[in-house]
């Protein structure tokens, strides 16, 4: 009995070496996936390589993936990725616009979002996992994370991979078009010195149209760049709705200035028209009674203050007014 304990010491410490890793890689190698998402395999076992394995599909039952095999989960619904000057409420932290000149060279901020859904297509995620799924990337905070490490990991990813392309693609269609065939009110302060204001409002109709053209022209290439980009159709269904298009605060600003201005020129123009009018009535009513001067009279009698009983107009004339009013 002494002698064979040494032995089973030694074959309870392989049993905790080798039989614990084992019983632990044999659990962990059971896995599903959520409605909401795909799944990437990739070997991880002992004697293996870290090469693609096997995809899981969206909403599977529970399925063996191979001993310490590594799992990467990816979006299967329709993601988006918003840009806003409404803080904190875009993809990006804080205030997030895309700002890009027109054609005449006036910065214009650009708002809107981008609907697409990756591409589940088995031999198009492994190529996707091949090539951004095995590298980091670092987010707004500063630190760096896979492309399927939860939400801040996509994120990071769409930030520094996608989010260039948005910039580069937005800034080549606004340039197509000047400012004022976007925001009617930038004709406001590209027109000073006018003597009469530009009739900036008329246009609203064709800036929308304009507007739709730059989202429409957005949807048609920017699949294009995005695959020219990143070496694959990896993402699906691109839409993007451009939601507003404003100027810096500088020139909104000026605009503001200026419709103050032609405001105030307004006023004063109403005032000049009102005192023609007036003078013009009075003369006419003059010409009345030059041609019936005692209806002048009896106009000034009417006009006199209630109380008044004798209308004295001079040369020692008196009119007892009791009981003419």
């Amino acid at each position: 009995m002494r002698n064979r304990r040494p032995w089973a010491l030694l074959v309870l410490v392989v049993l905790v070496i080798f039989g614990l890793p084992t019983l632990y890689g044999a659990f962990d190698s059971l896995t599903k996936t959520s409605a909401g998402e795909v799944a990437v395999v990739r070997n991880g076992g002992w004697f293996d390589d870290n090469s693609y394995r096997q995809k899981i599909p969206a909403g599977s039952g529970v399925t063996w993936t191979g001993f310490w095999s590594s799992i990467h989960r990816y979006p299967a619904q329709q993601r988006f990725y918003t840009i806003t000057a409404k803080a904190n409420e875009g993809d990006k932290t804080g205030i997030d616009v895309v700002t890009v000149p027109s054609s005449d060279g006036v910065s214009m901020g650009i708002e809107g979002t981008f609907y697409f859904t990756l591409n589940t297509d088995e031999n198009t995620l492994h190529t996707f996992d091949d090539k951004f799924g095995t590298r980091q990337f670092r987010g707004a905070d500063g630190q760096l994370r896979y492309a399927w490490d939860g939400d801040e990991g996509w994120s990071s990813f769409l930030d520094q991979i996608i989010r260039p392309v948005i910039d580069n693609d937005l800034r080549e269609q606004v340039n197509n078009f000047r400012c004022a065939e976007l925001v009617s009110s930038c004709a406001l302060v590209q027109n000073q010195g006018q003597s009469t204001q530009p009739q900036a409002g008329t246009n609203g109709q064709a800036n929308n149209g304009n507007i739709a053209k730059v989202q429409d022209a957005v949807n048609t290439s920017f699949a294009q760049d995005l695959k020219g980009t990143l070496g694959g159709e990896f993402l699906s269904n691109i839409h993007f709705n451009l939601s507003k298009v404003s100027l810096p605060d500088s020139v909104q600003k000026a605009v503001e200035d200026a419709q103050a201005a032609y405001a105030k020129v307004s006023e004063s123009q109403a005032k000049v028209a009102q005192a023609q009018a007036e003078a013009k009535a009075n003369e006419t009513k003059q010409e009345g009674y030059n041609a019936c001067p005692v209806c002048g009279q009896i106009d000034i009698i009417a006009a006199l203050p209630k109380g008044v009983t004798v209308y004295a107009p001079g040369a020692n004339t008196a009119v007892p007014l009791t009981g003419a009013k």
